[in-house]
């Protein structure tokens, strides 16, 4: 499977590798971890709580909406059960398109998914929405005349107020069909000290790829236009802390490192073109 080569610099998709107990990271990235980890001690919980949080949603929308192709913007390093190995516990018909721009993350990926049908890691920057949607592999794997499930976990940090990250996602979701799905997880200091806050923001944008905290308002204007689904039975439809979403116990599951990142999955309404 070949070695991460080595870096100075530590890499987020290292560092949330590491925090999930992969193999992918290197000595830079554990050590960025251990340090933010120092001052948070909620760090791999936080991790965790996001990936549960994809696991849900991808299981959510494949059980009670049919969803059964996905476009995962961001993936990152292939860790502790991919959306294709989550989909295709609820029936072999799945098929996953990951989309990262970092060559080492989808040279890994594609060693993954040898030999593994309806999966294919895509090599581009996800902010050109056209490269991503009309790349050959998309094609092959989406029919954009179905709905489909764009994920966009833990994320939208990477992109900048400068590159309009709201505007953005309106563009993925005009290229989808009515019915399709976006679940979208992104961190927040809005519960957090201003100090303790800005602590983390240091160390994060000491990483190869920087990263910028949102308020809810700013985390739900991601989605204008959609509809946004009920996070837990009982609730109504609205923004969660990311640990709550899909979560049988929300109250419980409403913990410190959960309160580091916002969620939602939201709808694209009938008629929507």
């Amino acid at each position: 499977m070949g070695d991460i080569p080595a870096t100075d610099r530590p890499n987020a998709a290292g560092i949330y590798d590491y925090l999930l107990g992969g193999t992918m990271n290197t000595a830079a990235d554990r050590a960025a971890a251990d340090r933010t980890r120092a001052m948070l001690p909620e760090l791999a919980e936080s991790a965790w709580a996001n990936r549960g949080f994809l696991q849900r949603a991808v299981a959510h929308m494949s059980d009670k909406w049919g969803i059964r192709q996905f476009i995962d913007l961001g993936s990152g390093l292939p860790t502790q059960r991919c959306t294709h190995e989550v989909l295709a516990e609820h029936g072999p018909d799945g098929r996953v398109v990951y989309v990262d721009r970092d060559p080492t993350a989808i040279e890994r990926a594609n060693t993954l998914l040898r030999g593994v049908p309806g999966a294919v890691a895509l090599e581009a920057d996800i902010r050109d929405v056209e490269s991503v949607v009309s790349a050959p592999p998309t094609r092959e794997l989406i029919d954009f005349a179905q709905p489909v499930g764009i994920l966009l976990v833990a994320v939208t940090q990477f992109l900048p107020d400068s590159d309009d990250p709201w505007a953005l996602i309106r563009r993925y979701t005009a290229a989808v069909a009515p019915g399709s799905f976006v679940a979208i997880s992104a961190p927040t200091s809005d519960m957090q000290s201003e100090r303790l806050a800005q602590k983390i923001g240091s160390a994060i944008g000491r990483t190869t790829n920087g990263a910028v905290s949102r308020s809810r308002a700013e985390f739900t204007r991601f989605f204008d236009g959609l509809e946004i689904v009920p996070p837990y039975a009982g609730a109504d439809p609205a923004v969660v802390h990311v640990g709550q979403w899909g979560a049988e116990d929300p109250e419980v599951a409403d913990d410190a490192g959960s309160r580091w990142f916002y969620a939602a999955v939201a709808r694209k309404p009938d008629g929507e073109r």
